[in-house]
Parts: C-alpha cells; sequence; structure tokens
C-alpha cells in the first residue's frame, strides 16, 4: 500500500526535523480540511502554494494528508483530525501516534475533489519515493499544470535525479508558463517548447497566435511565429528521416527475400516460385526455437532470434539442397515445367504447415533488444525491431558477399553463371554448384523469414505476399548480381514508403511495377549487368 512507504520514511523524518522546519502550519491546515467545504478549499489552496518551497518532509505531509482525504482514512473527531490507518491511527498534524479513535470523514465535494488530487500529485511528484511513483504523479499533473504554480516545476526539475523524468518536468511547466502573467516567462517558455521540435509542441505554439497578446504584443508575437516556424522545419526534416528509415527497413526484408532467388535464377534460370514458402519456413523455424527454448531453459529465450539464425539457415538450406536433387534438377532443360513443378511444391508446403500447425498467426515473444525505440528528433522515431532487420539484412550481405567472392563455392558460382559451359570444361562440378547454390539461395530466403518474425503476422501465406516482389528487385537489379539486387531492393522499398501514404498500397505497387517497366524498356539487363560471354 502507498501508505506504508510513506509513512515509514515520513516518521524518522518528523522525529529529526520537529515541526519547527514545517512550511506549512500543519495543524491549521489539518483543521480546515475537517471544516467544511470552504475550509477544504483554502487547505488545498495553502498546500498547492506551499509546495514550490516544501522540504521533502512537507511534501510527504502533504500526500499523505491529501490522500487520506480522498480515500477517507481522515477522521475528524473531538480530539482532532486523525488518519485512520490499519496498524492504528496517527494525528494528522504530526503524523505521530495518536490515542484518538472515531469521529467523522469529511466528504469531498465535486468541486474539492481535483484540487486534493492536483494536491496529492504534486506532493508525490516532490516526495516520491521512486522515479515510477514520480512519474505517475507527473501524468496526473500534466491535465492540470496550469493550477500551479509556474515556479513549482522547476523546483522539482532541481531535485529530480532521474534525467528522462527530469526533462519531462521542465516540459510540463514549460507548458504551465504559456499562460504565466509575466510576458518575459511566456517568451522564454515558447522558446525553450521551441527547442523540443514535435507535433505536440507545434500544436501549443500554433494555438497561441488566437491568445490576445499575439495582436498587443510585438515581441510576443515574433517569438512565436519563430517557434512554429523553426518546430515546421525540424518537423519536415523528421518526416523525411522517417520516410527513408521506413523505406529502409523495407528494402532489407525485400533485399533478403530476393538475394536466394537473385543467385538461383542468375546461376540455373530456374523461377522459383516456392522461395516465398522458405521464407515462411525460416519463420516457422525460429518459432520451434523459440518454444524449445521456453521449455528447455526459459531464462534464456529473449534470445532466441541469434539462438535461431544458424538452426533456420540450416534448416531451409537442407530443404532447398534436397529440393534441386530431386525435382528441379531433372527439369533444368524445361523452364515452364520447372516453373510448375516450384509452384506445386509452393502449394504442398503451404498446406503442409496449414495442416500441421495451422492457419493462425503465431505468437512471438518480443525480446528486449527489439522492444520499443528513441525519439531522435521531432516525429523521427528508431524502432528497434526495425533497426533489428535493418542491421540483419546488412550482415547477411556482408557475409552473402563474402562467400560469393572471397570462397572456393563462391568462385565456382560466378564461373557457372558467367560461363557454364566452360566452367564444365576446366573441371568444376556444375551439377553441384547448382545443387549448393540452390541450398545456399534457399537458407538465405529462410533468415529472411527470421528478420520478419517481430514485424510481420507469421502465417502459412506470408511467402506468397513476397514472391512478386522479390522477382521484381532481381529483374530491376540485374540477374545474378548481388549489388544488382541490393540497390534494386532500395530503391524499390523507398518508392513504395514515398508513394503508399498518397495512393494507398495497391495502388503503389502497380505504380513501382509501370516504372521498373519502364526502366527496363530502357535498360533490359537491369541496373548490373552480368559479365559473361553468354549469346
Amino acid at each position: 500500500m502507498w501508505w506504508r512507504a510513506l509513512f515509514a520514511g515520513l516518521f524518522g523524518a518528523v522525529l529529526t526535523c520537529g515541526a519547527a522546519a514545517a512550511a506549512f502550519d500543519r495543524a491549521a491546515v489539518a483543521s480546515q480540511v475537517c471544516g467544511g467545504a470552504t475550509g477544504m478549499t483554502d487547505a488545498a489552496n495553502a498546500m498547492l502554494a506551499g509546495l514550490v518551497d516544501a522540504t521533502i518532509d512537507d511534501a510527504r505531509w502533504a500526500a499523505a494528508l491529501s490522500g487520506a482525504a480522498i480515500d477517507r482514512s481522515l477522521k475528524c473527531g473531538p480530539q482532532g483530525p486523525i488518519i485512520a490507518l490499519p496498524d492504528g491511527a496517527v494525528n494528522a498534524a504530526t503524523l505521530a501516534p495518536s490515542e484518538g479513535s472515531g469521529g467523522t470523514s469529511p466528504l469531498l465535494s465535486l468541486k474539492n475533489r481535483p484540487l486534493f488530487e492536483t494536491v496529492r500529485a504534486a506532493a508525490t511528484l516532490r516526495s516520491g519515493a521512486t522515479p515510477n511513483d514520480r512519474g505517475a504523479a507527473l501524468t496526473a499533473l500534466e491535465r492540470r499544470a496550469g493550477s500551479l504554480p509556474p515556479e513549482f516545476f522547476e523546483k522539482a526539475a532541481e531535485a529530480e535525479s532521474d534525467v528522462g523524468l527530469r526533462n519531462r518536468i521542465l516540459a510540463v511547466g514549460q507548458a504551465a508558463l504559456l499562460n504565466s502573467p509575466d510576458m518575459s516567462k511566456r517568451i522564454a517558455a515558447i522558446e525553450r517548447i521551441a527547442a523540443t521540435p514535435d507535433r505536440r509542441s507545434l500544436t501549443r505554439i500554433d494555438a497561441l497566435k488566437s491568445d490576445p497578446a499575439y495582436v498587443t504584443d510585438p515581441d510576443f508575437r515574433m517569438a512565436v511565429d519563430s517557434g512554429v516556424a523553426s518546430i515546421g522545419r525540424w518537423l519536415s526534416i523528421s518526416n523525411a528521416l522517417n520516410v527513408f528509415y521506413n523505406g529502409l527497413s523495407v528494402a532489407s526484408i525485400l533485399f533478403m527475400a530476393s538475394a536466394g532467388l537473385a543467385i538461383i535464377f542468375g546461376l540455373m534460370g530456374v523461377i522459383n516460385l516456392a522461395q516465398g514458402e522458405f521464407i515462411m519456413i525460416g519463420a516457422y523455424v525460429a518459432y520451434a526455437v523459440q518454444e524449445a527454448l521456453r521449455a528447455v531453459a526459459p531464462g534464456l529465450i529473449d534470445w532466441y532470434l541469434i539462438a535461431a539464425i544458424p538452426v533456420v539457415f540450416l534448416v531451409t538450406a537442407g530443404i532447398g539442397v534436397a529440393l534441386e536433387a530431386t525435382i528441379v534438377r531433372r527439369l533444368y532443360t524445361r523452364p515452364l515445367m520447372t516453373l510448375l513443378a516450384t509452384w506445386a511444391v509452393s502449394l504442398l508446403l503451404v498446406n503442409l504447415m496449414r495442416v500441421a500447425v495451422g492457419t493462425q498467426n503465431l505468437q512471438f515473444v518480443t525480446p528486449w533488444y527489439i522492444s520499443g525505440g528513441r525519439l531522435l528528433m521531432g516525429d523521427f522515431i528508431i524502432t528497434w525491431n526495425r533497426l533489428f532487420a535493418i542491421v540483419f539484412a546488412g550482415l547477411t550481405l556482408g557475409l552473402t558477399w563474402f562467400v560469393l567472392k572471397r570462397t572456393p563455392l563462391g568462385l565456382n558460382i560466378r564461373a557457372v553463371t558467367q560461363n557454364r559451359a566452360m566452367a564444365g570444361c576446366v573441371g568444376v562440378a556444375t551439377r553441384r554448384v547448382d545443387m549448393m547454390a540452390f541450398g545456399l539461395g534457399s537458407g538465405l530466403a529462410g533468415l529472411a523469414g527470421l528478420a520478419l518474425c517481430p514485424i510481420y503476422n507469421v502465417n502459412p501465406q506470408m511467402g506468397s505476399n513476397f514472391i512478386v516482389d522479390s522477382f521484381m528487385v532481381v529483374v530491376l537489379g540485374g540477374v545474378g548480381t548481388l549489388a544488382g539486387t541490393a540497390f534494386a531492393a532500395l530503391g524499390v522499398g523507398q518508392i513504395n514508403v514515398l508513394i503508399e501514404p498518397l495512393y494507398g498500397a495497391v495502388a503503389a505497387k502497380v505504380i513501382v511495377l509501370l516504372m521498373i517497366i519502364a526502366f527496363l524498356q530502357w535498360r533490359p539487363e537491369g541496373l548490373y549487368a552480368v559479365k559473361g560471354r553468354r549469346k
């Protein structure tokens, strides 16, 4: 209960400091609370005024008295006001144990209850034991900041040890100073609010244009106009950053979904319509790792995304190798049959997952390291789940580039991609390279599914939403080029994010497709053309 911590700290302070150090005439205020509606109003106003310079001891006493009046544990009897607690009664003025008992509880009117709630919140802000207590009190005060003396929040901020809470207190106090009778304080508050450019600050300052001082005082009008203009500029910058950040997060997912397809399509010319289902399998394998950790090591469940990376890659790569060895390998010379076969495989995988797991969205734990975000400026917020996808895509790009450029497998893949016949003539096992490349492409698709877990609905149909976009990215970037795929994904992601708020998601996809068609008319080989001697 709130009173336990309150009175435990207060008894020691009372014994040490004594009544002489009090900023309030506690006995008089306590008596006023028992003096009817008018007395209660006077008592609340006296406590609000005194809280500006109150000590921690005084603030705790004000919180105790106002809280007792609200919950009706304050008793007004012949021996004076007391507060009835489960462990015994205490004197309402000194909070020392009292022998008195009984009495009636004063009833707060509709006018006085908000006053006493404001007193309790203000006193708790000055004397709360934890930042959470003080933060909750500040939240309650935000709607009533204008009823407090403007200096109150400055005093509370000076005494606050938590940096984040101190900034919140100053922000609330600045909003309260906007109504100060001192014009210099109003102008200073406008300048301080404009230094934190966001929508709320813009609304607060823009509302001052209807203030009479806006017409009569040139300095006030100039402060308001410059504040609105400054916030508007910063909001424009933050909006541009938001668009770029959201586009980058979309591009990261598109790249991971397309990278494996680019390798498979560029190397073997296989239109793998089951690539989206490998994304889905990767997400389901990540879910299986999460549930395994929940059963075996619940304390490590926050790290399931990290633990699932090798498992997801190996499982999806293994399924890809099996698919290439059993079905795709026999159909290399028949592209239409390959397309139909991989489409049949995608339908099979989707329906197997429906039967085995169900059609509902999977529920993933949100680890602490991808929860929430950080407000950097204006309305620009970096969310940790999208940042995880961006960083993960960047690491995947780096590792894939290393495999293709710095390993024997990558050398063989590049050789077969450029000239299959010549690579076979110099001893490259082209069929084995095909199998390994198919597995690598499938594994990359599985990693895309893992990256999607924190930000996307995971269900058996999720992969089909990416297959068309993935092929667009591969064709636009240039078949078989990793750099082209990365740049094409970045371009498609940014354009989608720019167009979607204006015309809607469906229209954005249509416009992007028309733009890609127009670009390919001018440059059929895409952004990057594969070097080689193919006819």
